[in-house]
């Protein structure tokens, strides 16, 4: 599987969460959508029909890009799980991609990244499983291939190996996800909690490692015969396509795939919980968190979309009750978080709040029960109840952006299983906008009593995992699949289908004009839908940042929304939110940024509010100070994540202590302790200025009335010298090996680094294709050998930082603990043949291709356009950057792959840092004789 297990959750929910997408209208049987609408939601039409054999195909033609998704869901999660077997519809998910009849183990793959695919996974949650894949429109035949093979086909070549291998891979999941996932036992604690033993819902999607070890091959067949055949699944084929020519290919490819047996739909009573329980799980974590659950009414039940509106109140970012109260008002908080999780047979409702230091979970629930009572005592106020409804509607139109994974086919799939209507986006909508503060009160008081609750506190202690029992050993032979596939053999399904024409690749520019103050203006229109996405950038980011206050940068951009001359914070939070519209800071190596996402009737007004922050930041002290303990506390946080010490300890040791690239974007608890309020001032002060600042808007607006709100907004932001950067040199460490000791790890988690190269090199398109041949794909050399081939790792990747100086090279995965220097000495060997030996043509042509191809794909969204003219005004590109470059690609050879690979794949530079228990470990290390081994903290730096 190349996949992480989801949860299901209802429209209101998932979109703020950027889990769906959504159509409208509504669905006639055998035929298209009558238009139906409601104002400021885009109307979808779809045609939904139904083969012979049950398969339901629904189809939306959306000619926006040359591209098409393929979302199939099967109507098969744990809740139709046989007992024992808790885990086993998301391990048969990772089954699915183990090869097929036609499609031998890993050509699939192959095949869809050398076509371009994009958005390329499955995923499993409580009710269903899905497979989907964003292609090329000329590709579409190739996917449905694909897909169809895999429906009607696996069984013919299913073995043991294959089986052996997803059990090793879905463990290393679990391993990564849920024990070295802080928290992620505590969560699995309360899930327990929620449902009786015998409830589908009571065990995680990912099950139990005895569970997974379990599973026979047999049980891979019944799961298979019993809920994987048409009758059970639904296909949603939504993008440039053609529908006349679609229902042909898909007649073609499912048409003759036979029913399976009736699957009849659980029947489970959920017991309610009568009295309150409690548990306190000790987990490898250094501040306490406290989750509150309840059982809630299943999925568009009458109750559901009210107590999305209610955990929007209560924790829907900084405009929310519980973060004004417990992170703003009382600081006693480190974050907040709440979800009405909808699901088919029960719902849950979750909130969840990390103490900050020095404060108990005891206050946390206190302070939790005093704002559930107010809510459920007087209820939200009306201004409220609006303020939720305009931003969960500003996220269900952004989620309809997308065409696949979680995006429009994936949501019109949604409503089809829960709903039987997939464009049931309009009559959703409608009974959002209709949802008063009454039934918001009402809510809360028949399902958030305290009674009915599960309480678990996550606190800092040695977790008690469950049982981890040993792998059997692989077997040496690989059987042959298991006789008796269900259909019936076709010669033609041998035969891959040929692409059709190339679509015209017409990649976005955007259109560049500058203000008098020297800030320019980059717009891309874009009318598809009422939106528009705006980020103010400057060319700062920790570059700029003094050697002894590393991190300032962050903490200036954090600290934007934190005040201005004539808004508070709270004032700046509730503005926004009103507005339905959402406003983000952030810092990289090299620019800040101040973005924005809103609906087009409401960009004005909030664009307003970010010239503001963005010109007249105040520093108030006392903000200042809430924002430094915020940042205290998310240092401690992040030290509970081996993949982010890491990060750190590899940028430690690459850059060295007197480079700002030598640390994260938080700093170190020294700097952050040490920054004044006149830093924070002077740094906006030099870097903030309009010469050295872009705004960069794409979405439903035209260039004049992008012109006039600049003018407006932007006009009277002064003049101001643009500073010039140079982050230095780095003082790269002499150890080839860094470790950071983590007691009780069960997994390392590895990162090899070196120096790579600049943003602007001419080598970028032979580093792209190299690297996507190396590490950059799921079918790339390194997680082919460490997870498909050994089952080392859940996954494995490489990537080039481009920096405005030469960035880092990074490779990084976690693994076993036990086949640490085993893992490490694979990635060298691969590394070497890196160099030694040219690409051969079918390899070069599929790594190019899968570059090239999927270009389309990284334009969907106004935020993924306004990205890609961000980067280009950064790093001083030219903005037709983007059109130029598939041709660029296109020249990629052989010869320039193992060129850039032998400069900046060099396994003798190659740095290895290992985050994991010393005393497992060590010992692996020594014996590659790379060297001393170089000990750092959990912040990257050296130990004294």
């Amino acid at each position: 599987m190349k996949t992480r297990p989801l949860v299901a959750a209802s429209l209101l929910m998932a979109a703020l969460n950027g889990a769906g997408a959504q159509g409208g209208g509504s669905a006639v049987p055998g035929g298209a959508t009558p238009a139906t609408s409601l104002p400021g939601i885009p109307n979808i039409a779809f045609d939904k029909y139904t083969l012979p054999n049950g398969l339901q195909v629904i189809l939306v033609e959306d000619k926006r890009l040359p591209l098409v998704a393929v979302n199939v869901w099967y109507h098969v999660g744990p809740a139709n799980e046989a007992p024992g077997l808790t885990g086993f519809a998301h391990l048969f998910e990772h089954m699915m991609f183990a090869g097929s009849k036609h499609l031998p183990r890993g050509l699939a793959d192959r095949l869809m990244e050398g076509a371009g695919a994009s958005d390329s996974n499955g995923s499993t949650d409580y009710d269903r499983t899905n497979y989907y894949d964003t292609v090329p429109s000329n590709q579409l035949e190739l996917a449905l291939w694909v897909h169809a093979d895999r429906m009607g086909y696996l069984l013919d070549v299913l073995d043991q190996k294959s089986l052996t291998n997803q059990q090793d891979v879905v463990r290393n999941e679990r391993r990564d996800t849920v024990e070295n996932e802080p928290y992620g036992i505590v969560e699995e604690a309360l899930n327990h909690a929620l449902f009786p033993q015998d409830h589908p819902y009571r065990a995680s999607v990912i099950g139990s490692h005895t569970d997974i070890q379990n599973a026979k091959l047999e049980d891979v067949r019944d799961f298979f015969t019993r809920y994987y055949g048409p009758n059970n699944a639904s296909i949603v084929i939504a993008g440039d396509i053609d529908k006349v020519k679609t229902r042909a290919l898909v007649a073609k490819y499912f048409g003759s795939l036979r029913r399976g047996p009736a699957v009849e739909r659980p029947k489970v009573v959920t017991p309610p919980i009568t009295s309150e329980k409690r548990l306190v799980v000790p987990d490898r974590v250094e501040l306490p968190r406290v989750y509150m659950g309840w059982l809630t009414p299943p999925a568009y039940q009458p109750g559901d979309a009210e107590l999305a509106v209610a955990a929007q109140i209560l924790a829907g970012g900084k405009s929310s009750r519980l973060y004004k109260s417990l992170v703003y008002g009382r600081q006693i908080a480190q974050d907040v978080d709440a979800d009405q999780d909808s699901r088919a047979l029960a719902s849950t409702f979750l909130i969840e709040v990390t103490a900050r230091a020095g404060h108990t979970p005891a206050e946390i629930e206190e302070a939790i029960d005093a704002e559930l009572a107010a809510l459920r005592d007087h209820g939200p106020s009306e201004q409220e109840v609006a303020r939720a409804r305009n931003q969960i509607e500003t996220a269900i139109v952004s989620s309809l952006e997308k065409l696949g994974g979680d995006g429009l086919a994936d949501q019109l799939n949604h409503y089809n299983q829960y709903t039987g209507d997939p464009g049931y986006l309009a009559q959703d909508v409608a009974q959002l906008r209709k949802i008063t503060a009454a039934d918001v009160q009402r809510a809360a008081r028949t399902w958030l009593q305290k009674k009915s609750r599960v309480v678990v506190a996550g606190v800092p202690g040695i977790p008690e995992l469950p049982p981890d029992p040993p792998a059997p050993k692989p077997a040496r032979t690989r059987t042959k699949g298991i006789p008796g596939g269900i259909n019936e053999a076709e010669a033609w399904r041998a035969q891959m289908p040929k692409a059709g024409p190339a679509p015209r690749m017409n990649l976005p520019q955007g259109e560049a004009f500058k203000l008098e103050n020297g800030l320019t203006v980059i717009h891309h229109y874009n009318p598809a839908l009422p939106l528009v996405s705006a980020d103010l950038v400057v060319r700062s980011g920790s570059d700029a940042n003094p050697v002894t206050l590393p991190g300032l940068a962050g903490f200036t951009a954090q600290m934007l929304t934190e005040g201005t001359a004539t808004r508070s914070a709270p004032r700046i939070a509730d503005e926004i939110a009103q507005l339905g519209a959402f406003l983000d800071t952030g810092s990289s190596t090299g620019a800040s940024s101040v973005s924005l996402l809103a609906l087009r009737a409401n960009f004005g007004a909030a664009l307003a509010v970010l010239a503001d922050v963005v010109q007249h930041p105040a520093f108030p002290t006392a903000e200042v100070e809430r924002q430094r303990a915020s940042r205290l506390g998310d240092l401690m946080q992040q030290r509970d994540d081996p993949e982010t010490i890491a990060a750190l300890a590899a940028a430690g040791a690459l850059y060295g202590p007197r480079h700002p690239y030598g640390y994260g974007q938080l700093g170190t608890e020294p700097a952050i302790r040490a920054v004044t309020r006149e830093d924070l001032d002077g740094f906006w002060r030099r870097h903030y200025v309009p010469g050295n600042a872009a705004l960069v808007v794409s979405g439903d607006i035209s260039r004049s009335e992008l012109k006039a709100l600049a003018d407006a907004h932007f006009r009277n932001w002064k003049s101001a010298p643009v500073p010039q950067l140079s982050p230095g040199t780095p003082a790269t460490t002499k150890a080839r090996v860094v470790l950071v000791d983590q007691p009780g790890a069960g997994q390392t988690a590895l990162r090899l680094t070196m120096l790579g190269a600049e943003r602007k090199t001419p080598q970028f398109p032979a580093l792209e294709v190299m690297n996507a041949a190396f590490g950059g794909l799921f079918t790339s050399r390194i997680n082919q050998n460490l997870r498909e081939d050994k089952g080392y790792t859940y996954g494995v990747y490489s990537g080039f930082r481009y920096d405005r100086t030469p960035g880092p090279f990074i490779i990084a995965g976690s693994v076993r603990a036990n086949v640490t220097g085993a893992s490490v000495s694979e990635l060298l060997r691969e590394a070497q043949a890196m160099a030694d030996k040219p690409l051969g043509a079918e390899e070069l042509a599929g790594a190019r291709n899968a570059q090239l191809l999927s270009l389309p794909n990284h334009f969907e969204t106004n935020s993924d356009i306004g990205a890609s003219l961000a980067e280009a005004f950064v790093f001083d590109l030219p903005l037709d950057y983007y059109r130029q470059l598939p041709e660029r690609l296109e020249a990629v050879t052989a010869a320039d792959v193992q060129a850039v690979a032998r400069r900046y794949l060099d396994p003798q530079r190659l740095m290895v840092v290992a985050v994991g228990e010393r005393k497992k470990i060590a010992s692996q290390l020594e014996k590659l004789k790379l060297g001393p081994i170089e000990v750092r903290d959990s912040e990257g730096q050296l130990k004294p």
